[in-house]
């Protein structure tokens, strides 16, 4: 089970991956999980792994010139998983601007935002988790999952 306001330390990719697993398997809908860390910090790698969780089998590509994708869930309790990458909008924007609200706050569905920091006006209300990823070598992060 993960826990919050705890730093995580991984060492390759199946690490980072396996941490979002567990996130995955514990999250419930409603919420938005917000991605912050640089470039090749692990992002996209984290959200495979938070999809893995929550029992997507899908490939999970990062939707950075489409902004975002909907991938459809089995799960009773959720029907809907959306995974956004800001990382191509020119400046902090509105994030209302790409269509995406209508998926806020919905019980049946949980939404990922990698570069969340681009977004103005992000629904705090709406934020269930904030995962920061650094990178620390080559290979190896530190994961900060803190619960809003």
């Amino acid at each position: 089970m993960i826990e919050t306001k705890k730093k995580y330390y991984t060492e390759n990719e199946k690490q980072t991956k396996e941490i979002g697993m567990e996130l995955g398997k514990q999250i419930t809908g409603g919420g938005i999980i917000a991605l912050y860390g640089n470039l090749g910090a692990g992002k996209t790698v984290f959200v495979k792994g938070v999809a893995k969780g929550l029992g997507i089998k899908n490939r999970i590509t990062s939707p950075t010139f489409v902004f975002w994708r909907v991938y459809n869930l089995s799960k009773k309790r959720l029907r809907y998983f959306c995974h956004v990458d800001l990382y191509r909008l020119p400046e902090p924007s509105n994030i209302q601007s790409i269509g995406i609200e209508e998926y806020w706050g919905r019980k049946d569905t949980v939404c990922l935002i990698e570069w969340a920091e681009k977004a103005k006006r992000l629904p705090k209300k709406n934020i269930s988790f904030k995962v920061k990823i650094n990178i620390l070598e080559k290979n190896s992060r530190s994961i900060e999952i803190i619960n809003f």
